[in-house]
């Protein structure tokens, strides 16, 4: 049995008992409330995975109000995304993050001194949902769109320990195991072949770190599924970038004692899957490339850690040794479970992110600062009834939307009517 601990607490399942779990949670969310935030891309609402994450929020009772940051094309893309979601039973609020009056409330806000225009993709997304969420919820639970292997059990494992209050917790992550739903291939190649490998050669090449043995003592950093409560939602910076997972935890790292952090076992977990990409602009390459700059960034605002280019050259050898001995170790594991596991193309998935290094080394050194979008509590100051208005305009363009079609109902009754007569 796996009862280990970390200097943040773990909360393993040892075969909880859901049922109770649900009931004591729908009790405390009735004190505190709750809600669900889902960052989505109008594709998502064509594939199986969220209808799936949809119809399960709808049976969970705990859930209080659910928030959707969603980027669509159109009016017509936004009106299908309203009518999609109507059949949830909580408050739902589906942002419309590109639509006009989003737009010109950020646009306000830029004429104001604060730009949030130059921010796009999944960190604006957080960013606007988190805002709304505060305005609903104490405690919040973010997820991805999908997720194949979703119920009830995520929103409810990630919510619960931060509603007992007893627990005195302010963030939970998930982990869990990354398993194919179809073919039961070992997933999550950036956190096993990227991110595992470089924390052990980065510990070795700068000794004992705090920060380092924090990023280490989560199962899986690079989890896009955590829940925190309300205060630190409006005081975290959202990484504007590919980073926002490693990111998010560097923000945790700096706002919250870890005795107040904790991670829990989702069990078997399966999502969309992102190609290796040609360069270090595209896919899971960028990914690692904005990862590492993040940590590098990190470790020079934190632990004082003066960084050269001598230190990314090492890091590339250290982490190809690292990284060689990790594809070891997942062979054997992936061959006494009966699972597919290619062993010579992990070895060159790993010689293709041993490059990355190389070049967000370089990246880093251009521009150090990074991406990240200014906290909530800096944007009120600027703007102190943002969240309101960002909430409005998601209403109003519901409303728009469901007036656009009742008129259209109402000219096909009367064209009905007309050919009819």
């Amino acid at each position: 049995m796996d009862y280990k601990q970390e200097i943040i607490t773990t909360i393993h399942d040892f075969g909880c008992d859901l049922n109770f779990l649900e009931t004591r949670t729908i009790q405390l969310s009735e004190q505190f409330r709750t809600a669900i935030l889902i960052p989505a891309l109008y594709d998502e609402l064509e594939r199986p995975a969220l209808s799936g994450i949809r119809d399960h929020l709808s049976q969970c009772r705990f859930v209080k109000t659910v928030v959707v940051s969603l980027y669509a094309q159109t009016i017509e893309q936004y009106a299908k995304a309203i009518e999609f979601f109507s059949v949830l039973p909580q408050k739902t609020f589906v942002i419309w993050e590109n639509g006009s009056r989003v737009t010109g409330i950020l646009e306000r806000l830029r004429d104001r001194g604060l730009d949030l225009l130059r921010f796009r993709g999944k960190g604006q997304a957080v960013w606007l949902g988190l805002g709304v969420a505060t305005l609903e919820a104490e405690a919040i639970a973010l997820h991805d769109a999908d997720i194949l292997t979703y119920d009830r059990s995520y929103p409810l494992k990630l919510l619960f320990p931060l509603l007992e209050k007893e627990f005195g917790l302010a963030f939970n992550k998930a982990y869990y195991a990354r398993l194919g739903n179809e073919t039961r291939n070992l997933n999550g190649r950036v956190a096993r072949l990227f991110v595992t490998p470089l924390l052990t050669a980065l510990t070795e090449l700068f000794g004992y770190r705090d920060y380092l043995r924090y990023l280490n003592a989560f199962r899986y950093p690079l989890s896009g599924e955590f829940a925190l409560n309300s205060d630190l939602a409006l005081t975290t910076r959202i990484p504007g970038n590919w980073g926002l997972e490693i990111g998010m935890l560097a923000e945790v790292y700096r706002s919250v004692a870890q005795k107040r952090i904790a991670q829990v076992d989702l069990g078997i977990f399966d999502h969309k899957h992102q190609d290796l990409g040609q360069s270090s602009q595209h896919g899971l390459q960028k990914m690692c490339r904005d990862i590492l700059h993040s940590v590098l960034r990190t470790l020079t605002e934190t632990e004082q850690v003066a960084i050269s280019m001598d230190h990314i050259h090492a890091l590339r050898v250290k982490f190809r040794r690292e990284a060689q001995d990790f594809t070891r170790q997942y062979f054997v594991d992936a061959v006494f479970n009966q699972l597919p596991y290619d062993r010579h193309q992990e070895e060159v998935i790993v010689e293709v992110f041993e490059q990355v290094i190389l070049e967000a080394g370089e990246q880093y050194f251009i521009n150090p600062a990074g991406a990240q979008i200014p906290d909530w509590t800096r944007a009120l100051a600027v703007m102190p009834d943002l969240r309101e208005q960002l909430q409005a305009a998601a209403m109003a363009d519901a409303q728009d939307v469901l007036a656009m079609s009742a008129s259209e109902a109402n000219v096909s009754i009367s064209n009905d009517l007309v050919a009819a007569g």
